[in-house]
């Protein structure tokens, strides 16, 4: 057996073991690096060292410690309320407004998953009070988040565009990030729809201009602190310490009164007056998003130093804020995504790539084998991380697009990255999970046969649709 085909076999194995067990896949993929490198490519330590990515890795740290910065000043909770509060007593507008901030936390740098935990428990305390469709509720959150991920300053579109960018193939950021808002946004119009939007249409909440419109509390976290043996300075503990707190305060108000009772005594505990102004940090972080965004896009500035630079301004202003920051760092997800870049990196190396795309590129037509590469790159992700498969799907893609088959690049790589995350509502993914574990008053089972049922569609449905308007058309 060739050396390339071990290397892809590895891949698959990865794949495997970490949708089965709950290992982290960054972890598998650094060993399987190493492995493969030295045992099966005869590489040195310092040329497997060379494949990882440093630049990604500063640029994920940095996004993700300014966004979980932004958390914990109560930026974030600010602009929901203020959201929530331009609704009025409208609420056909409420599904509209959790779509519309999942998508923009995931278009100015949250990760997908910290997007749909902040705003989920939210949308579906609305769908409880509210008699709103709580699959129409969480499948709108998941989309938006989804629909804002391919920004070029977001973690999705950031691995995508560095991947393509070093592959010298042709470049849009804008095309992937309005094709995943388009086809998102269509798939929520539809949902809106068909689970009861003209229903909705015809209600109001009581109260004048939604006065009477009281706000679910909420008091989830950006990104979760890392658990296990790594500790962080003092601030995971402090994390997860307030964390329990608050938990553990709101389960006192619930066993106390009742579970109407003790969710509002909860709400009234955690979440702030929903005229409370901002404060001067509150100001200060949103005027570093929109830095952010002007300076990595306007003037090209690298995205993770421009983070990392916004975030210590952000820190001198309240030094308390960003102790616990660093320790909700996604480092979970930063390990996954680092560790996959490094075996790919060892995979080109090798020259496992360009024998993949020249192999895949002769197997059959080229349309074909675009929307093979689609269809694997749905399902393996409805049942494992996007992030991992953006990572690793694209590049094996990348000779088969250089060799001059007539499939557009640039079409190509929008109608993978749809393909590749909207399969996110599925109930095995982390987005999905978590809409279920933040459903309210209804049945669990039947819930979780609807996100079955549903992503199993999306799955099925989604790459052929994609294929079809951004490759063939």
């Amino acid at each position: 057996m060739s050396s390339h085909m071990l290397s892809i076999y590895a891949l698959v194995l990865m794949f495997i073991i970490a949708t089965v067990l709950p290992i982290n896949m960054g972890v598998i993929a650094f060993v399987g690096a190493f492995l493969v490198g030295t045992v099966v490519a005869g590489m040195t330590t310092k040329a497997i060292m060379a494949s990882f990515p440093a630049e990604l890795f500063l640029t994920l740290v940095g996004i993700t410690f300014l966004f979980a910065q932004a958390q914990n000043n109560g930026t974030i909770d600010w602009l929901v309320r203020l959201a929530l509060r331009a609704v009025g007593g409208r609420i056909a507008a409420i599904p509209w407004v959790m779509f519309a901030i999942a998508a923009l936390l995931t278009a100015v740098g949250a990760v997908s998953p910290a997007a749909v935990a902040i705003i989920a428990p939210i949308a579906l305390g609305f769908a409880a009070k509210y008699g709103i469709n709580p699959l129409m509720m969480g499948l709108m959150v998941i989309h938006g988040a989804q629909g804002g991920g391919f920004s070029p300053i977001s973690i999705y579109g950031g691995i995508t565009n560095k991947i393509v960018q070093k592959a010298g193939l042709p470049l849009s950021e804008l095309t992937t990030a309005f094709v995943s808002l388009g086809v998102n946004l269509g798939v929520a119009i539809i949902l809106f729809f068909l689970f009861g939007g003209m229903r909705l249409m015809r209600q109001s909440a009581p109260g004048k201009g939604g006065a009477g419109m009281p706000m679910p509390g909420f008091n989830t976290q950006v990104a979760v602190a890392a658990q296990g043996p790594q500790i962080y300075d003092e601030c995971e503990g402090e994390a997860l310490s307030e964390e329990r707190l608050t938990m553990a305060r709101s389960q006192e108000a619930l066993t106390a009164t009742g579970p109407g009772a003790g969710a509002a005594a909860a709400a009234a505990a955690s979440a702030p007056a929903v005229d409370a102004p901002a404060t001067l940090q509150q100001l200060a972080t949103v005027v570093g998003l929109i830095a952010l965004a002007v300076l990595t896009l306007v003037y090209k500035l690298d995205i993770g130093f421009v983070a990392v630079t916004i975030g210590l301004l952000l820190s001198i202003m309240a030094p308390q804020v960003q102790k616990r920051a660093i320790g909700q760092v996604s480092w979970p997800e930063i390990m996954l995504i680092v560790g996959v870049s490094t075996y790919v990196g060892v995979m080109e190396k090798m020259g496992t790539i360009s024998f993949v795309g020249t192999s895949v590129a002769s197997l059959t037509s080229p349309l074909m084998v675009a929307l093979l590469l689609c269809f694997v790159g749905a399902v393996v992700s409805a049942f494992a991380s996007s992030t991992a498969v953006l990572g690793s799907l694209i590049p094996l893609a990348v000779p088969f697009l250089q060799a001059g088959t007539g499939v557009d690049p640039i079409g190509f790589i929008a109608a993978m990255a749809v393909a590749s995350t909207i399969v996110d509502v599925s109930p095995f993914s982390t987005n999905g999970a978590l809409v279920l574990a933040n459903a309210q008053g209804i049945d669990r089972d039947v819930f979780l046969r609807q996100l079955m049922i549903y992503g199993g569609i999306v799955t099925l449905v989604a790459p052929p649709v994609v294929w079809l308007l951004f490759v063939v058309l």
